[in-house]
């Protein structure tokens, strides 16, 4: 017998604990606006998660973040690959732990799009590295974004979002801005009224987003500020301004993954595939919006 329900209702890590304690084998599906997940539970263990392209602990750190969509769990015996050997218990924690980690991490590292880069004072400084700040630094080439290390490294973007912020805090790294992954040429090629609806639905969206979590008076200020100035005046700057509000908002208040699926959703809206109302001007521009550092198109 199916079970489902809200997780507006019910958190995600309650159901999960619900389910498990009964020693039940099956599927949970969770869905929200953008995304589905599944879990799979077998005897009541968690065993394997997939969300996207994430597999295993990071797809279900990351669905216990969501604080709204819908769950359906399913008795099945269907087989699966286990990719979780964590205990129900570990994982739950560590996921509560994360959530709350990365509120502190997110104040220097703002998004995982970002790219680290060497300060001129920490070039001549002596630091002690750990192993793990040594694999960072070593795949730091001033264009690889925290992601693209990550990858490069073999650990997940907040792992190493952690490792950057404690070389950001010895002074060994700063952080530089990454625009390849906001499209930039497209902006460009906009009118004013697609511009102007444009920032409207980047501050709806983000609101949606973040309702039912935690976000600081003064980003909810700013995301209203740099709304406000992007419909009165709709140039590409305000609207890029707009959209690093925006993403960080996100990022504080669901994490990094979330804050990068918003600016894949971005993508779409601009390029006309999910925000029919936006029409874009039907012109060539040279290409634009690289970062100052690079793009990841010509890392090595």
């Amino acid at each position: 017998m199916a079970f489902q329900g809200s997780l507006a209702e019910l958190p995600l890590p309650d159901i999960l604990q619900l389910v498990a304690v009964s020693g039940k084998t099956g599927r949970f599906t969770i869905k929200n606006e953008r995304d589905t997940g599944e879990i799979y539970l077998s005897n009541g263990q968690i065993v394997h998660a997939v969300l996207g392209a994430m597999e295993g602990e990071e797809a279900v750190y990351e669905l216990a973040i969501w604080a709204d969509g819908d769950f359906v769990f399913a008795p099945s015996e269907e087989s699966v690959p286990t990719t979780i050997s964590k205990s129900n218990t570990s994982l739950l924690m560590e996921a509560a732990r994360r959530i709350d980690e990365w509120k502190v991490l997110s104040k220097r590292v703002p998004s995982t799009r970002l790219v680290p880069v060497f300060t001129e004072d920490g070039g001549g400084a002596t630091i002690t590295l750990s192993p793990a700040e040594w694999g960072v630094v070593r795949k730091t080439d001033e264009r690889r974004s925290i992601e693209d290390i990550a990858h490069a490294v073999g650990t997940s973007a907040f792992e190493t979002a952690k490792v950057v912020y404690g070389l950001i805090t010895s002074g060994l790294l700063a952080l530089a801005e990454n625009l390849h992954a906001i499209p930039v040429e497209q902006l460009e090629t906009m009118d004013d009224a697609a511009r102007r609806e444009l920032a409207e639905r980047i501050r709806e969206e983000t609101r949606s987003l973040v309702a039912s979590h935690s976000v600081p008076p003064e980003s909810e200020a700013a995301l209203d500020r740099e709304t406000a100035n992007a419909i009165q005046e709709p140039g590409t700057q305000q609207l890029i301004d707009l959209i690093r509000t925006a993403e960080k908002t996100v990022s504080f208040a669901r994490g990094p993954n979330q804050a990068r699926s918003f600016l894949d959703s971005l993508a779409e809206w601009v390029d006309g595939e999910s925000a029919p109302g936006i029409a874009l001007a039907a012109m060539d521009k040279p290409e634009a919006g690289k970062a100052a550092t690079g793009s990841n198109d010509d890392k090595e």
